[in-house]
């Protein structure tokens, strides 16, 4: 069983929306993901990109059920699963996972949002859910490293509008909430495990450097926040979690070509439309 979050770390949490775990993935399990990643046919051909209304675009690669890829080895780790479990204060289930591929020099931003104001339209009744950004290359300020705003998942859920084709924030809202709580940059080293609020906003710059940021996020929905209607993510589906070495044993193998990959023209988040 993975250790549990201490008293102070699940009140950093309650407090700021977001709580950093330093090294959760061991730099050989982050090198068999990207070894995997690399060379992943399945993953390149269902990549698909994100106009950031700025001239960039955002490459990632999403799906909904963890397999028995290294990706679903990650997904299902105890070590991450028990940390949601434990935020979110109920048993868990795996609501979807992506892969966000910025690209040296091209990789593009993402707007100030919130991953509720999505998946509220996903017939998702309250914000009881938890994300779990996993750097895999180094995240840093020059190629676009995730940017929060702690505490302001306190402040509920925003409207949501089209920037580009991703869907952000309101953007006079948010301009008066960077007036009272300070935004802060993100900056990860390889391994490094970042779990956040769904009402926590965030965003990221261009990748205008000469250094790749890829990183894996696996999203995660309480059991008892079943959705109350059928969409482009699963219902509640009881997840399997894998203990100690699980991610070595299953060693850098991809995606199976038929995993359940999602369609960009499935995804009706934020848009109401389903």
């Amino acid at each position: 069983m993975a250790a549990p979050l201490t008293s102070d770390e699940l009140e950093t949490y309650r407090r700021d929306g977001c709580l950093l775990q330093p090294g959760l993935l061991a730099q050989d399990e982050v090198a068999l993901v990207l070894a995997a990643a690399e060379r992943d046919s399945a993953l390149r051909e269902h990549a698909f990109g994100r106009d950031d209304g700025e001239g960039g675009n955002v490459r990632l690669a999403l799906w909904n059920h963890p397999g028995d890829d290294v990706y679903g080895a990650v997904a299902r780790s105890a070590r991450i699963v028990e940390r949601a479990e434990q935020l979110v204060g109920d048993e868990v289930y795996h609501y979807h996972s992506k892969m966000i591929l910025k690209d040296p020099s091209e990789g593009g931003a993402w707007a100030w949002h919130q991953d509720y104001g999505y998946w509220y339209e996903n017939g998702l009744l309250a914000p009881d859910l938890c994300s779990v950004f996993m750097a895999l290359d180094p995240a840093t300020r020059q190629n676009g490293c995730l940017q929060v705003v702690p505490r302001s998942h306190h402040l509920g859920r925003i409207a949501h509008v089209l920037t580009g084709e991703q869907a952000g924030a309101d953007r006079a809202r948010v301009e008066e909430v960077l007036a009272r709580f300070p935004a802060a940059h993100a900056v990860m080293a390889p391994g490094d495990a970042l779990f956040f609020h769904p009402n926590l906003l965030h965003r990221s710059d261009q990748n205008r450097s000469a250094a790749r940021r890829w990183a894996m996020i696996c999203c995660y929905n309480a059991r008892s926040n079943d959705p109350v209607r059928e969409h482009h993510h699963p219902r509640y589906t009881p997840l399997v979690k894998l203990e100690g070495d699980a991610i070595r044993a299953v060693g850098a193998r991809g995606a199976d070509s038929q995993a359940a990959w999602l369609d960009p023209s499935e995804d009706h988040s934020a848009t109401g439309d389903v």
